[in-house]
């Protein structure tokens, strides 16, 4: 079967652009019921509470407040055919949903059960019900696909890989090479055959994981977020696989909070917040929400056109004399573009198209005090900066303002080389990071994204070319001390007992980078500069060598101790309850938001992060982005590698694309 495009030309009657489910036409009988079911994860599944109540607590309706449980009286039907999205903030829910319709709970994940459960036909009534359907039952008849696929591989190269399901269940040698080769053709991996999963691309690997999943013609399919680290490219490839699957029947269930690169395959959409469904809406009913719904919702756009013509804007090519400006004998990936229309075109919180306000830095008027600051988002929507968690609350608050920079970056690179010799190797163009800026790094999967930043981290060393510190030439050991690198998967980096240990960590009481403060050259803004200057009136940086700049007196982190700064950094990302916790025994958005706020404790200069919002709902992507404009209004260089169009567009101030070998 030929792939298919990610357009089809609509049926008679249908609305075009979109893909049609044989759902649609045909009201059988649901292939998913999930009735008045509720549901929490013992202390062993997640690490939360000791005590956890029983079925006959669910039954009586007290001992747990609905706040506790992962699924609070949820009622869900699934026809045939469909293809539906469960969206929600994190911790809403969807996860578990799916995890019921294959069977991992309650055969993988424990804990009290209530409710009707029926899947392809087979289930019951609660825990009882469940539990007599073993999963080996269920495992033909639904795959998965999981947000990391590394995590359901069983071989070392990918023909393997497709064939150990039917190995599985002991198909013959000669119906599984068959079966192999039809799943590779179908979906267009022939050419992935015969590889070590080592050496696939993210978006290969999320690929090989869905055919795998369909070796066993599996009437239902679930992914739960399946696109948490792929590039546009790798999206496009994975939503042609969701377009097969939807036009052969199967039905596809999608946990997701990326909602743009389906949008024309959906047939519902089913809201959950709190463990419950809190509503279910038709595709046509879900594309006339408002952006300002969707974002009070905490969800994520379902159009990207506006986030990609900022993104667009805020990307100049290398060489290009920018509106006004002198030809430089060579102008670098870091020149600065004219910052007048970057943001022209986002949904405002008025509903209208204006400069975004959210990447502008407010007054300590428009924020609350430092004590009552919990998530970074306040009720109003605002986004205070990061100034406002940390400051003391008996102190008065300072204005957050914009910074006028010195022509000196942190970071410039000349003829600069990456990769490893005798395999991959990249040029870069000469790239400058200043202070008191957030740069987007972006660029398909492959492209050399996390290896440049490895080098300039100090992690590898250039195959060729210069790296410049403060305008001097660097070696590794002096940009290792003067960055710090946020890893993709932050798993390698957490290495404490507790969630407070690992913000401490390698931090002593006498600390001199936290506690005293820390000069940066800055000066505000006055009237005429303000006006006069784009980048100033969207909050961004502007660099003059002849301005006048005084160091600031302002402290980081004021000198308390460093456990309660560590406990209002946390307090800051929604990650003080999890002080005690284990860091591995954390989600994998939990892990990235700690990894984030030590990267607030780190004190150093430049702050590097790959993929910071890979699983991340909107609030929380809002979050990390306030944090990133807090790190670089006190004066830090911040490079965020992201493949998030819509983190980049909101908060970043200049792109670099390695695709184009472009930046602003």
């Amino acid at each position: 079967m030929s792939e298919p495009s990610s357009t089809m030309s609509p049926r008679s009657g249908e609305t075009s652009g979109t893909i049609p489910s044989r759902a649609a036409s045909s009201p059988s009988a649901p292939i998913i019921t999930i009735s008045d079911t509720s549901f929490q994860y013992t202390h062993d599944d997640t690490g939360v509470g000791a005590a956890n109540p029983t079925v006959a607590d669910f039954a009586s309706g007290n001992a747990t407040s609905p706040a506790d449980l992962a699924l609070s009286h949820v009622n869900l039907v699934i026809r045939p055919g469909e293809t539906v999205m469960l969206c929600g903030q994190s911790g809403c829910g969807k996860t578990t949903v799916t995890r019921l319709v294959n069977g991992l709970i309650p055969n993988f994940f424990h804990g009290p059960l209530t409710g009707t459960q029926f899947v392809c036909g087979l289930g019951g009534d609660g825990a009882n019900g469940a539990e007599n359907v073993p999963i080996e039952s269920l495992v033909p008849l639904v795959g998965s696909v999981f947000q990391n696929p590394k995590t359901q591989y069983f071989n070392a190269d990918t023909t393997s890989e497709l064939a150990f399901p039917c190995e599985n269940i002991g198909m013959p040698s000669a119906d599984i090479r068959a079966r192999v080769a039809e799943v590779a053709r179908r979906f267009g991996i022939e050419h992935l055959l015969d590889r070590s999963v080592f050496t696939l691309s993210g978006g290969e690997k999320q690929r090989l994981a869905v055919a795998a999943a369909t070796m066993l013609h599996p009437q239902v399919i679930v992914m739960d977020e399946p696109t948490s680290n792929l590039d546009a490219t790798a999206m496009r490839d994975l939503h042609n696989m969701v377009a097969e699957l939807k036009r052969d029947g199967v039905t596809v269930v999608i946990a997701e909070h990326r909602l743009a690169w389906c949008a024309d395959l959906i047939d519902r959409y089913v809201r959950f917040d709190g463990g419950a469904v809190a509503g279910e809406y038709t595709a046509a009913e879900f594309g006339k929400l408002l952006a300002e719904q969707l974002e009070a919702w905490g969800l994520r756009a379902i159009d990207l056109a506006p986030y990609r013509a900022a993104l667009q804007a805020k990307t100049g090519v290398a060489g290009i004399v920018p509106d006004g400006g002198e030809m430089a004998e060579r102008t670098p990936v870091g020149h600065p573009l004219p910052a007048h229309d970057l943001n022209d075109g986002l949904p405002s919180e008025q509903g209208t198209s204006q400069p975004l306000a959210i990447a502008k830095t407010e007054t300590s008027s428009d924020m609350p005090a430092a004590s009552s600051v919990g998530p970074v988002i306040d009720s109003a929507g605002r986004h205070p900066s990061v100034a406002s968690v940390l400051a003391d609350p008996s102190e008065p608050q300072t204005e957050c303002q914009s910074f006028v920079i010195g022509n000196v970056p942190i970071i410039a690179t000349h003829d600069l080389t990456v990769g490893y010799r005798r395999a991959f190797r990249r040029d870069i163009a000469d790239i400058t990071l200043y202070g008191s800026e957030i740069v987007g790094l972006m660029g398909r999967n492959g492209a050399g994204k996390s290896t440049l930043v490895r080098t300039l981290c100090g992690l590898q060393r250039p195959l060729a070319g210069r790296i410049l510190l403060h305008d001097a030439p660097a070696r590794p050991t002096a940009l290792t001390r003067a960055g710090f690198l946020v890893m993709q998967d932050v798993n390698y980096q957490l290495f404490a007992d507790s969630v407070r240990e690992e913000l401490l960590l390698g931090l002593g009481d006498a600390d001199d980078v936290i506690r005293q403060p820390v000069d940066v050259p800055i000066a505000p803004l006055n009237a005429a500069q303000s006006s006069s200057s784009g980048a100033a009136s969207h909050g961004m940086s502007v660099r003059d060598g002849n301005t006048d700049v005084q160091p600031s007196a302002t402290p980081y982190l004021h000198p308390a101790t460093l456990g309660e700064q560590a406990d209002r950094v946390l307090e800051s990302l929604d990650l003080l309850p999890f002080a005690e916790r284990h860091p591995m025994s954390l989600s994998g958005g939990q892990k990235q938001r700690l990894a984030i706020v030590s990267a607030i404790m780190c004190g150093k200069e430049l702050i590097v992060l790959d993929e910071p919002t890979s699983g991340l709902d909107r609030a929380h992507m809002m979050q990390v982005g306030a944090l990133l404009r807090g790190l670089a209004d006190r004066g830090k260089a911040v490079l965020v590698v992201t493949h998030d169009e819509e983190l980049a567009a909101l908060w970043c101030d200049r792109i670099i694309d390695l695709d184009r070998e472009v930046g602003a």
